[in-house]
């Protein structure tokens, strides 16, 4: 098992990759704009020099960001030679393009999008190198790869915070614009090239997938969130849920089923507005209204009534905790 890139999930001791199931890990503890750039500080203060860690051990602080996507691919190329023949989980997970952006020399002034199109361009060229080295090892039929994101566009990033096209807001909200990604899944003989599906699922239902796969068993003591996507990589027409749950923090902010997303309160991020709450709640077919501009609620009061009763035995199966980055004291901080 290795991680290749941004991990996010703690950066001390006991909190890293190898503590917590991964064999192999190249790469940054925490985004890459917890750094001074452009001559501001980042929102919590002064940071450290971001470090590079190989494995456990620091190689690096404050690298070429310019070179990075290069370097990541080079590790992730070695990781597939070195466990080849062998099963193996890579978790691909590059910086970019969060913000700051960097492209390498190579690919500079090469869009007509910008630093962002040009980060974008590299991508592109890096996720081109793992499938060719995935085809030129024959590995091709025994292996899944998922391409997904994490958030939509950090809109108040203007140019480089990137575009969610027709859907509604972006990172940090709950509208559409937030959180629905774009996902594509390669399985030459076991996926059709060329299908789509309009089967709901959520970055949640990886884990679950990836556990399937590998013959596993998931332990009975608790509830996991995420359902196994093979049944849909088999079959487009194949379902495996129809409920999201929208959070922010703890809360829950709206609930789809089917078509029907329901919101309960929303927000526009990154702009020092609280949440506005909807009583009674906004109602979208987002099958026909992606872009979340036409409410419902009045129409179909049914459905409200339906979708309450969904978010009423959600609840009811979720014990709420604390927001552990809720608990930060930023005056410890700077």
């Amino acid at each position: 098992t290795g991680i290749v890139g941004k991990w996010h999930l703690g950066h001390l001791k006991g909190y890293l990759p190898l503590d917590h199931g991964f064999d192999r890990y190249f790469g940054f503890p925490y985004s890459n704009d917890m750094i001074e750039y452009a001559g501001k500080k980042p929102p919590l203060g002064k940071y450290p020099p971001i470090p590079l860690y190989d494995q456990d051990k620091v190689i690096e602080t404050e690298p070429d960001q310019r070179q990075l996507t290069k370097r990541y691919t080079a590790a992730a190329l070695d990781f597939i030679d070195q466990n080849k023949d062998g099963r193996f989980f890579l978790y691909m997970a590059h910086n970019f393009p969060h913000v700051p952006l960097f492209a390498s020399e190579d690919f500079e002034g090469k869009s007509s999008r910008g630093l962002y199109g040009d980060v974008v361009e590299e991508l592109d060229w890096s996720v081109g190198q793992i499938m060719d080295k995935i085809r030129s090892l024959g590995l091709s039929e025994n292996t899944l790869v998922f391409f997904t994101s994490d958030n939509g566009p950090w809109l108040v990033k203007k140019a480089e915070g990137g575009s969610a096209g027709l859907l509604r807001e972006g990172k940090g909200s709950t509208w559409e614009g937030g959180m629905r990604e774009p996902a594509i899944a390669w399985w030459p003989g076991t996926i059709d090239a060329g299908t789509t599906t309009q089967a709901i699922s959520t970055t949640m239902d990886l884990f679950v997938t990836a556990v399937d796969l590998g013959g596993g068993t998931l332990p009975d003591d608790r509830k996991y969130d995420g359902n196994s996507l093979v049944p849909v990589f088999q079959d487009v027409h194949a379902s495996v849920g129809d409920e999201v749950y929208y959070y922010l923090g703890s809360e829950l902010f709206a609930v789809r089923k089917g078509p029907w997303k329901m919101h309960y309160k929303t927000l526009t991020p990154y702009v020092g507005e609280a949440p506005e709450t909807h009583d009674p709640p906004l109602l979208f077919n987002v099958e026909e209204d992606p872009s979340e501009v036409r409410n419902v609620a009045q129409e179909f009061p049914e459905i409200i009534q339906k979708l309450e009763k969904v978010a009423e035995v959600h609840r009811a199966t979720v014990k709420p905790v604390p927001s552990i980055l809720e608990m930060v004291d930023t005056n410890l901080i700077r």
